[in-house]
């Protein structure tokens, strides 16, 4: 079962999303919380105003290349550990999670504002949680989830970029399939599989459903995290594809 948490205010700075959502919510154990980035990113104060950067040689370059104002690319570098791609499209990793544009949002934001992805996700998760279950006394998971696009299908879908008392991805390899075959090679991300099912009731628009709760999977509750899903560099032979043609 899965259920929307409706009639939420518009969050800002200092917000405490975890007494907001328990206000509004009746949570039972087992229940697992799907939490939109931009909510925690606004409670975080992670929202910064386009004509307060300055931009840089690199990234007025850049910007003239990608049609992104100077500002907004300036940001995006600001937020990247590593950058992939400077066109036709910024692809960076920030934290391990390889993205578009670092995350960087000019949805759902004033005007002339961007919104960055929360600091780090899996602790903002993690305080969410524990403030859920002091405030409810009951024992939760919570995924934080953003919109990404993947390799070689159109579009985008939602995924986890934060986790806590999640078991972010399911190991199958040694159990056996309905003939026998031992499994070798199966992981199943179910944090991504849950945020991707989250994502079509809180849509893209103005539906402002930025919390969805589901409830009767208490079996994915655990101890995983979001960085538990990031590929290693070693074994990731897109990003040394990208390196080797840059």
């Amino acid at each position: 079962m899965a259920i929307p948490i409706k009639n939420l205010p518009m969050f800002s700075r200092g917000d405490d999303v975890g007494e907001i959502l328990s206000n509004h919510f009746e949570f039972e154990n087992g229940d697992i919380v799907l939490i939109a980035s931009t909510i925690v990113s606004k409670s975080e104060g992670r929202v910064v105003r386009l004509s307060d950067v300055h931009p840089t040689p690199r990234a007025k370059e850049i910007a003239s290349q990608i049609d992104k104002r100077p500002e907004f690319v300036q940001i995006v570098l600001d937020e990247s550990d590593e950058i992939l791609l400077e066109k036709p499209f910024l692809l960076v990793c920030r934290k391990g999670h390889i993205c578009v544009n670092a995350g960087v949002d000019e949805s759902n934001v004033e005007e002339g504002y961007a919104l960055l992805l929360p600091s780090d996700p899996d602790k903002s998760a993690e305080r969410i949680r524990d403030r859920i279950m002091e405030l409810t006394h009951k024992e939760v998971g919570v995924v934080i989830t953003d919109t990404c696009g993947r390799p070689f299908r159109v579009g985008q879908c939602g995924v986890a970029i934060g986790c806590s008392g999640v078991s972010s991805v399911v190991d199958w390899r040694g159990r056996r399939d309905c003939y026998g075959k031992e499994l070798r090679v199966t992981r199943e991300v179910v944090a991504d599989e849950l945020a991707g099912f989250a994502n079509i009731l809180m849509g893209e628009g103005n539906w402002r459903i930025p919390a969805v709760v589901v409830r009767g999977l208490s079996h994915l509750m655990g101890d995983g995290k979001a960085v538990d899903i990031f590929r290693p560099k070693k074994e990731d032979i897109i990003r040394d594809i990208l390196h080797r043609q840059s």
